[in-house]
């Protein structure tokens, strides 16, 4: 009952007392220095964390970008399948046009002369075969490369499997060219035109600089010493600067991310908006688990015999998927953010005060008599202060008031919620 009385008390004292701050000044080398640090910490991070590093006085917008790209090189090849070839943009680059991609086909398994009939199918454990028995008519596996006839057919001299009805002889993808057959393509280059907008800045650029001209762009490649702001790019340098080796990736193929960096300070003269490139490798190359590596597919060319007969070549091409990618953030002054950030600053500073009061008031030899001076109760029964002498009611001073503090939160916590339920029911 005591006890329910003293917090009913408590409660009304903090609900009805008013604090006003008193200034109080000592003259202590100790808490001055402290501080005096703690603010020129304060002021540091602010200056050099939020306005020099993060710009958070500034209003910031996303960029906004298209890509086009335009590859460029020949190779000649001489394999037993095709016979002298020289392969140019229209067949290694598949297809002409992506969506802020491209690919270049530098390795390839071959089967040419494909016609509609029936053969053995590739060698698995599911089609491997001894007799008619083994084999099942009309099944069509979704792994397999076409439908059985229900016969057994010769797969090799020793070997046999159930022959289907498909795109005939099978192609045999087991073996791949330990050497690329088109690996010269490390010495193409590609013309990488990006534009950019920011429409909350109205503020539009592109990858080809105002002071780049014709004559330049047919001679320069991307160097970040010579020609930084280049935008054609040699294959090899790309892959190289991705941590890779073109000869060894383009056995298997893989994706290569080409990223461009428009984060920009429009605060300063639009000149200094210039991209910046990297790049990196983005599928997975675990060496521990392997598993389906690089980047591939298939196509066909389609043809007609003299007989009138649909024939194809199959390719499985093998090949560097690179991936532009656009990023970037750009910022310019404005007041709302400034303000925000500078009472953000403000209310910082003030920790300096309650930090120096706590150490004063706990590390202090005199504390007491410092806190004697720090907090006076005035009544309306007397003229005088009255001060908190010791820490004991120092302390209770404070636990009163975080108390009442406590009590106020929990009464509008109830009645916010019971204004809720209300509106619900």
């Amino acid at each position: 009952m005591g006890c329910e009385k003293d917090c009913c008390n408590a409660f009304l004292r903090c609900l009805f007392d008013y604090g006003t701050p008193v200034t109080l000044v000592i003259s202590n080398k100790k808490v001055g220095f402290i501080f005096r640090l703690i603010q020129l910490l304060i002021i540091t991070y602010v200056a050099v964390y939020v306005c020099w590093m993060k710009r958070f006085y500034q209003d910031t917008d996303s960029v906004i970008s298209s890509v086009s790209t335009k590859v460029k090189g020949n190779i000649l090849t001489n394999s037993s399948a095709e016979g002298a070839h020289v392969w140019d943009v229209a067949e290694y680059v598949i297809p002409p046009q992506g969506e802020n991609s491209f690919f270049v086909m530098t390795n390839m398994i071959v089967t040419p002369g494909q016609t509609q009939g029936s053969c053995p199918e590739a060698l698995s454990e599911f089609t491997r075969c001894e007799s008619n028995i083994d084999c099942k008519i009309g099944l069509n596996e979704v792994r397999g490369n076409g439908v059985q006839t229900g016969r057994c057919g010769k797969y090799s001299e020793t070997i046999k499997t159930c022959e289907v009805f498909s795109w005939c002889p099978i192609e045999n993808d087991n073996i791949i060219p330990k050497t690329a057959v088109l690996g010269d393509a490390e010495d193409f280059t590609v013309l990488i035109k990006n534009n950019i907008h920011y429409p909350k800045f109205n503020f539009k650029k592109r990858n080809i600089l105002d002071y780049i001209n014709t004559s330049y762009l047919k001679t320069c490649t991307f160097n970040r010493k010579t020609d930084p702001d280049c935008p054609i790019f040699r294959l090899g340098d790309i892959v190289a600067e991705a941590g890779e080796v073109f000869s060894v990736m383009a056995v298997k193929g893989g994706v290569i991310g080409i990223f461009i960096d428009w984060s920009c300070n429009l605060d300063f003269p639009e000149r200094f908006c210039v991209p910046k490139y990297s790049f990196s490798r983005l599928d997975n190359k675990h060496i521990e688990n392997n598993v389906a590596p690089g980047y591939n597919f298939r196509f066909a060319k389609y043809f007609k015999t003299s007989e009138n007969v649909e024939t194809r070549t199959l390719i499985k091409a093998y090949g560097i998927r690179f991936e532009v990618i656009v990023l970037g953030e750009a910022g310019k002054f404005s007041i709302v953010p400034t303000i925000v950030n500078l009472g953000a600053t403000l209310a910082l500073l003030s920790l300096a005060g309650a930090v120096c009061d706590w150490f004063m008031l706990t590390f202090m030899k005199d504390s007491d008599y410092y806190a004697k001076h720090k907090f006076i109760h005035l009544n309306d029964r007397s003229d005088s202060g009255v001060p908190l002498v010791s820490k004991s009611q120092l302390f209770s001073f404070i636990f009163n008031i975080y108390l009442c503090k406590l009590y106020i939160f929990i009464v509008i916590e109830l009645c916010w919620d019971t204004f809720i339920w209300d509106s619900i029911m």
